[in-house]
């Protein structure tokens, strides 16, 4: 998969890194304020309850947040996937720290 960096198309500054699915680039502090909001449903609560640096590293779990918040709800395949990024993501960076260990 082919990725390079672009600048950020609401904000200019910050260097945001692109596949080339991503048509709309935007850094994690332009979309920052998307993702604040209350999140009532225990389920789902837990459920985005995950590092802040999954959330910088990967724009998909940042969008399916923003989606929860402004629809109120996710289809199933939303939740799947955006479960199983989250396990790979965090597997990916236990595998970085042991290797570091070593």
């Amino acid at each position: 998969m082919v990725q390079y960096k672009q600048q950020c198309v609401r904000c200019k500054k910050n260097m945001v890194l692109v596949t080339g699915r991503n048509q709309f680039p935007i850094c994690y502090e332009c979309q920052k304020n998307e993702l604040k909001g209350e999140i009532k449903d225990p389920k789902m609560k837990k459920m985005f309850d995950i590092p802040e640096q999954l959330y910088q590293q990967n724009s998909f779990l940042r969008s399916i947040k923003a989606n929860y918040l402004r629809y109120g709800k996710l289809t199933d395949r939303q939740i799947e996937f955006f479960k199983k990024t989250v396990k790979k993501m965090t597997k990916c960076e236990s595998q970085k720290d042991t290797d570091k260990a070593k």
